[in-house]
């Protein structure tokens, strides 16, 4: 195959027996070193942004690819499923307006549909969080009540490439967090009903977050993070209400003709 072998230099002589596909003097398979030098130039042939560094496992997350996954959709948007998603939209944009311009003061959101949603995964929470101690299961009520939407807006864009779904999920995640204000501003007053019956003042030491802000010595403090907790979850919502107008846009301009 080499008279010479491109890695050793050796000259094949007439009375080398070894075989024609190996160097006699250094074992060089030419088949192999060929098929090596082909990988070789083809990855060099590659884009650079197609190169992934030997070190990752997994390709570099960018501005950029963060992006287009954030507003991917398909080629072809199917007419039904386009316009029930536009009727879903305006449900939670109206829903959502509604939770945004709610003074969390007035306790009302602790007596919407939603908030019977969050109480399911917020008592799970504290069930996860007992093994790491008293003070994360206290907090792990709240910690499960955003886990879970957060968990919904990962497996909707990451596994299905739903980011219209992934929207949705964002949108109960802020308003999750706003669902936690009235608790949150409710550390020293104590008034709330708690589940079971009576409030934080009548079963001394039950009330979350008074035993979360005592803890980091921030009681005094209960109504200015009640404040950022919806305000925070305000913006999120708006947030999500205008991610997923857009990508209802995007899916308009694919409607199949």
């Amino acid at each position: 195959m080499f008279s010479i072998c491109p890695k050793c230099k050796y000259q094949r002589q007439p009375a080398d027996t070894v075989d024609a596909g190996i160097c006699p003097s250094c074992g060089l398979i030419f088949a192999k070193w060929v098929q090596h030098q082909l990988g070789v130039e083809a990855a060099r042939a590659r884009p650079q942004a197609d190169v992934v560094d030997a070190a990752d496992s997994e390709p570099r997350i960018t501005l950029s690819s963060l992006r287009a996954r954030l507003t991917y959709v398909d080629e072809r948007t199917d007419d039904i499923a386009f316009w029930g998603r536009v009727a879903l939209y305006v449900v939670f944009f109206i829903w959502g307006w509604y939770f945004i311009l709610l003074d969390f003061r007035g306790g009302e959101i602790g007596h919407s549909f939603m908030h019977r949603v969050n109480l399911v995964f917020h008592e799970a929470g504290h069930m996860i969080f007992m093994v790491l101690g008293n003070f994360m299961m206290v907090l792990g009520g709240t910690l499960g009540q955003l886990i879970m939407p957060a968990v919904v807006i990962a497996a909707l864009i990451m596994k299905n490439r739903d980011n219209f779904g992934g929207s949705i999920g964002l949108w109960w995640f802020g308003q999750s967090l706003m669902d936690c204000a009235p608790y949150i501003n409710d550390a020293r007053d104590l008034q709330l009903t708690l589940l079971g019956g009576g409030t934080g003042a009548d079963r001394p030491g039950v009330h979350d977050w008074e035993n979360i802000l005592a803890s980091l010595n921030l009681l005094q403090h209960e109504r200015k993070i009640a404040w950022m907790a919806d305000a925070l979850g305000s913006l999120t919502m708006m947030l999500a209400l205008a991610w997923g107008g857009y990508i209802l846009y995007l899916q308009y301009r694919n409607l199949q003709k």
